[in-house]
C-alpha cells in the first residue's frame, strides 16, 4: 500500500481535492466551482448541497484522473473558510443556505453592541473582534429574523464541519474554527458561556457542538460517502483546521518571527504568539494546532478576489484565449504588470469591491486616456498589496506584537512572481512562497499525517512536508516609492470614507 493523503478545501470561489504524499509532495488535484448566491443586498449565502456535491466530485475525479487506489488513501481531512454560519437538523441535512462569512446583513447588531458596550466587554471574553460575517453575530441575526429556522436546528456548524459530517456523520468542531467563529475564550478553547448570556444567545448553547482536538481522527468513510467520492468505507477522516490556520501551517509557519499572508478571498495575515494578544484586539484569534501558541490574524475582504473578479467581468475574453493556449490569466497579467512597472503609474485602486473596513467604495483613481490595461492591473496588484500593509501594520502593532523577520505568501496572488516582488517591495520584508498550488488543502494533509501516525507531531510534519520555491527580497529604491503611494492610498481611503460617511 502506497500512503497517500487527501486535503479538501472548500473556499469562497472553489472546493478543491489535493492528493499528497507523506513527504508533502502534490501529486495530483481537482477543482469543483462553489457558486455564490445573492438573495438579498448584503447576503452572501452557499447551497449547502451543492458544495457537498463539489467536494465528492472532486474527490472522485481526484482518484480517477491520477490513477489512485482507494486502498491507497491512508486518510482525509477537510480545511474551509472560517465562520459564517451552517445550520442542520436532526437528520444532519441543512435547515437552510449557508452563510458565507463575506455576509454583511448583521451589520447594524454589530453597531448596536457597539454603542451599548456589549461588543467591547465580550470581545475581551473571546479574545478578537466582533464583526457581521462572525458565527455568533450571525445567530442573533437569524434568531431575531429566522426564528423558526433556529427551532428546527439542532447543531451549528462551520464549512469544513459540515463537509466532515458528510464524510464520516461526526458532528463537531476544532478549537481553531471555534476560534474563529468567536465562540470560545482562546485561552482555554471552552466555550465563552457569559458572552452567550451577555448577547441574549443562551439558547443557541445546547445547539453549539463538541469542541474535540484538530488533530485527531474524527471518524469513516460512511458507505453513503464512500459510493458518492469513491473513496473507500472505512477511511479514516480527521477532524483538521480551518483554513487560516491550514494556510500557516502548509506555508511553514512554526515560529513567531514569520508572518503567514494569505492573498486569496480575503487578506488574511497571522503571527504566532505564546499567550493571546490583548494591547491591541486582533480581528481574529485562535489556538494554533502546535502546542503553546496561539495565531492572531489582521484581515479584511480586500485581497486578490478583487482581482479575479476583475478577471472574470472584464478580462472574460483574455482568460479564456489564455486557458486556451495553455497559460493561466496570471502569464498574461504578469508581461502587461511587467511593462507597466517600468514607467510612471499614479493610478490608485480602491480594492472593496467586497466591502471596505473604512466605508470607502471600490474604485479606481487618477487614470488618464494614456494608460492602458498593463496601467490598471499594475494598480490593482499594488492596491491589494497596500490593504494587506494596512492589516499588517495593525497586526504589528502594540506592545505584545511579533516582530516578524520574514512574508511566507499564500493564496491566488503567490502564482504571480511579479505580485510576489511587488509585495515585497510594498510591505519591505522578503516575501517566501512554498511549493505546491494548494496550501488550504496541504495543512488539512499536514493535520491527518499526525492524526494516523505517519508524523510525530506536526512540527515535525510541517519539516518533512513544506519546502520554499522562491524568495523575493524587497528592493530599497521601490521600497520608498511604495511609502509615498500608500501614504496616498491611506489618504484616499479615509477622505472617500468620510464622504460615503455623510452621504
Amino acid at each position: 500500500m502506497r500512503e497517500r493523503i487527501i486535503g479538501i478545501d472548500a473556499g469562497g470561489t472553489m472546493t478543491k481535492a489535493a492528493l499528497f504524499d507523506a513527504a508533502g509532495h502534490e501529486l495530483a488535484c481537482e477543482r469543483q466551482p462553489n457558486r455564490m448566491l445573492f438573495p438579498k443586498p448584503g447576503h452572501t449565502e452557499r447551497d449547502v448541497e451543492v458544495m457537498w456535491g463539489a467536494a465528492a466530485k472532486a474527490v472522485q475525479a481526484l482518484l480517477d484522473n491520477s490513477g489512485t487506489d482507494p486502498s491507497d488513501i491512508a486518510a482525509i481531512s477537510v480545511t474551509g473558510y472560517g465562520s459564517g454560519i451552517y445550520l442542520v437538523g436532526q437528520d444532519g441535512h441543512a435547515v437552510r443556505p449557508g452563510v458565507v462569512s463575506t455576509d454583511s446583513r448583521a451589520t447594524a447588531i454589530v453597531d448596536d453592541w457597539r454603542v451599548d458596550g456589549r461588543a467591547a466587554r465580550n470581545e475581551q471574553r473571546i479574545q478578537q473582534r466582533i464583526w457581521p460575517g462572525q458565527a455568533i453575530t450571525l445567530m442573533a441575526w437569524l434568531q431575531a429574523n429566522e426564528p423558526e429556522v433556529v427551532d428546527r436546528t439542532t447543531s451549528v456548524l462551520m464549512c469544513k464541519d459540515f463537509l466532515r459530517s458528510r464524510l464520516c456523520g461526526d458532528i463537531s468542531t476544532d478549537p481553531t474554527d471555534a476560534g474563529i467563529a468567536g465562540f470560545i475564550d482562546v485561552n482555554t478553547s471552552d466555550y465563552a458561556e457569559e458572552m452567550l448570556d451577555d448577547l441574549g444567545l443562551s439558547k443557541w448553547r445546547s445547539k453549539l457542538p463538541p469542541i474535540r482536538p484538530s488533530i485527531d481522527v474524527a471518524g469513516k468513510i460512511s458507505s453513503d460517502a464512500a459510493t458518492l467520492t469513491g473513496l473507500r468505507e472505512g477511511t479514516p477522516v480527521v477532524r483538521g483546521v480551518v483554513d487560516v490556520a491550514g494556510s500557516s501551517l502548509a506555508s511553514g509557519v512554526t515560529r513567531p518571527d514569520q508572518l503567514s499572508m494569505v492573498a486569496g478571498t480575503f487578506s488574511i495575515n497571522s503571527t504566532l504568539h505564546s499567550s493571546p494578544r490583548l494591547s491591541v484586539m486582533p480581528f481574529l484569534q485562535m489556538p494554533y494546532p502546535i502546542d503553546g501558541w496561539m495565531l492572531a490574524t489582521e484581515g479584511s475582504a480586500t485581497s486578490a478576489s478583487n482581482f479575479e473578479w476583475f478577471c472574470r467581468n472584464v478580462l472574460d475574453g483574455e482568460a479564456a484565449r489564455a486557458v486556451a493556449n495553455g497559460s493561466s490569466i496570471y502569464d498574461v497579467c504578469n508581461d502587461l504588470v511587467g511593462s507597466a512597472l517600468q514607467r510612471d503609474n499614479h493610478i490608485l485602486f480602491l480594492p472593496f469591491l467586497f466591502g471596505s473596513p473604512d466605508g470607502a467604495p471600490a474604485g479606481l483613481i487618477g487614470m488618464q486616456a494614456s494608460n492602458d490595461l498593463g496601467d490598471v492591473i499594475r494598480a490593482i496588484f499594488e492596491g491589494v498589496a497596500f490593504a494587506h500593509r494596512s492589516d499588517i501594520e495593525r497586526l504589528l502593532s502594540g506592545s505584545d506584537a511579533a516582530r516578524p523577520e520574514s512574508i511566507r505568501l499564500a493564496g491566488g496572488a503567490s502564482r504571480s512572481r511579479i505580485w510576489g516582488q511587488l509585495f515585497a517591495n510594498a510591505l519591505g520584508l522578503p516575501i517566501e512562497v512554498t511549493d505546491g498550488s494548494e496550501l488550504g488543502a496541504r495543512g488539512g494533509a499536514i493535520a491527518a499525517t499526525v492524526a494516523i501516525g505517519l508524523h510525530a507531531s506536526v512540527p515535525e510534519a510541517v519539516d518533512q512536508m513544506v519546502r520554499v520555491v522562491d524568495r523575493f527580497e524587497p528592493d530599497p529604491e521601490r521600497h520608498a516609492f511604495y511609502d509615498r503611494k500608500f501614504t496616498q492610498f491611506r489618504r484616499a481611503v479615509s477622505a472617500l470614507g468620510a464622504i460615503n460617511a455623510h452621504d
